[in-house]
Formats: C-alpha cells, structure tokens, sequence
C-alpha cells in the first residue's frame, strides 16, 4: 500500500466519528522476529487513530490457544479481531456467527477464497519474495561464473505456513525457468524459522554434502543461523551466497558485515498500519478491500541504506 494511501485512510478513520473501539488481537508468537515487529507496528498505529484500543494476546504457536483466544475476544465483545494464524476456518466461522469482523495479517489463511463478509487479509504475495531473491543469488552465480554447476540448499520455514511453501516453490521455479536452470538443489529442510535449527541443518550439509553455493531461507532468522554455521565450519562467506527474506535490523547488520549478500523487505510497518486501518473501518460500517497487499522489496549491498530504519 502506498504510503500517500495510507495517510489518507488515517486521516479518513480520525475525522469520521468520536466512537471507540476494542479490538482483539492473536499474534502467533511474541518470540517470532518478525510477529515483533508486526505487533510494534500494530501499537503505532493505533496510537495514532482515536478511540482504539488494542487487546493482544501471545497464542505461542499454540493453535488451540488461538482459537481460545478468539473465543474469549468474541464473549468479551470486541468490535473487531486482528490475527496472525493459517488455521483459519474454524475462526472464520466463529466470527462470522458472532457478526465481528475479521482481519487476517501477514499469515495467508487457508481459506482466503472462501472467506465470510467482513473478513480481510493483509499481507504481501509470498511467492515475489521467493523470486526476488533468486533472481538476485541468479545474477550473483552469474557474475561467478557458477550457473551451470552451482549447489544451491534451501532452508524452509514451518512446513504448515503457505508462506514456506510459496517462498520455497517460487525460488525452484525461478531458477529452472531462466538462466540458471543448471543450479541443482541437492536437499530442502524445515528449519521452523529459527537460527538455532538452521545452524543444526547447514552444520549437517557442510560435513554430508557437496560444496555449498547457494543458501536460500525463508527468512532472515534462518539465514544469520546459516552464516553462524558457515563461519564456525571454516567456510570463507566469499565462496557462499546466502539470501534471507524481511530486511530486518540483524540482517542488515550481517549484510553490512559482509556475510549476507540479499535479503527481501516485508514492510512490518506497512502490514500493520493496514491491518488496523481494515479493522477499523470494518467496525465503524465501513467497506474495505478482500485482500491488501504490501509490496515486498529486494534488499542488497548497494541499497541496504534505505531500510535502516524501515523494520
């Protein structure tokens, strides 16, 4: 979402009424790197809108806890729900009966074809970050002269998330359908998005398998655990590539570091102030977009500068 649209939504929601409004908010987990950041932007944005109040609760990757959540959000009469989760049919159908909208964000729900009125997702096209980074670690092989013999290893989110599985899918088919159709993938492993994992399964392929080219992982997290590995095995970071998705303040120190050579942005910011704006409006009557897409951006060495601040 742009930001000039953005404002004006702002400005729109805090000069339409004087009402107030409660709403719910299940944040997947608060340990999450980049559920922090969307959970801080949530709070700036309801700071700046008047009369909203944000209840969040930590479901720690509990999806009965979420859905109890929710339960408790409806009796307590909230005017609208924010949630990060892709379990989502049975919390469409409990807020549809309860008649309370509904906002989906940065996790793509299951059933995002068949949702209820008054339900909305926010978030960015999962599969252009799997491309965007790829075609920047396609250029990088490139200028390496590595195409036709690379070895490249992909370390995936929690399997469960559609946006692991789009993020993994859209960099095998980026390579395949250009120029480096020849980079082979001897092996793709869950990492569930955390570095200390992802230390383990890099570990693993430096001692198991051939020499590592290419890391792709599904998020920045990931990426840092695998550099962390690289490094303690002795591996020069000039002979690896390694790409990352978020743009998040750790990833940028570890590409000023020189160790990580491309990441994605995923504007938490941006994520967020939509989200609120959505529920928002939704409960004051208002008509809103199905879906909201933020734009993900690729980030590398020559244009980190720009996203210092940014999440």
């Amino acid at each position: 979402m742009k930001t000039s649209f953005v404002a004006a939504v702002l400005t729109a929601l805090m000069a339409g009424t004087a009402s107030a409004e409660t709403i719910g908010v299940s944040m997947q987990s608060f340990d999450n790197n980049f559920q922090t950041l969307l959970r801080e932007g949530l709070d700036a944005r309801a700071s700046k809108v008047s009369g909203v109040n944000l209840q969040i609760e930590d479901a720690q990757t509990d999806i009965s806890k979420q859905r109890s959540q929710m339960d408790n959000f409806i009796a307590s009469g909230v005017d609208a729900i924010i949630m990060t989760t892709s379990a989502a049919p049975g919390i469409s159908e409990a807020a549809s009966k309860a008649g309370i909208p509904l906002v989906y964000l940065n996790l793509e729900p299951e059933n995002l074809d068949r949702r209820p009125e008054k339900q909305v997702y926010v978030g960015s096209k999962e599969t252009d970050s799997g491309r965007l980074g790829a075609e920047a670690a396609c250029e990088l092989l490139k200028k390496n002269g590595k195409v036709n013999d690379a070895q490249a290893y992909i370390l995936m989110g929690d399997l469960a998330h559609q946006a692991s599985r789009d993020r993994t899918s859209s960099v095998t088919e980026t390579l395949a359908a250009g120029d480096c159709k020849g980079v082979t993938i001897p092996d793709e492993q869950s990492a569930a998005w955390t570095r200390t994992n992802a230390m383990d399964l890099t570990t693993n392929w430096v001692t198991a398998g051939p020499p590592i080219d290419v890391i792709f992982a599904n998020n920045d997290e990931m990426a840092i655990g695998a550099i962390q590995a690289l490094k303690a095995a002795g591996v020069l970071m000039d002979d690896v590539i390694v790409v990352g998705i978020d743009a998040t303040q750790d990833a940028l120190a570890a590409m000023a570091a020189g160790d990580l050579d491309v990441t994605v942005f995923q504007n938490a910011k941006g994520q967020s102030a939509s989200a609120v704006d959505a529920a928002v409006a939704l409960a004051r009557g208002k008509s809103v977009d199905r879906e909201v897409w933020v734009p993900f951006e690729l980030v590398t060495p020559e244009n980190m500068d720009q996203y210092s601040q940014k999440n």
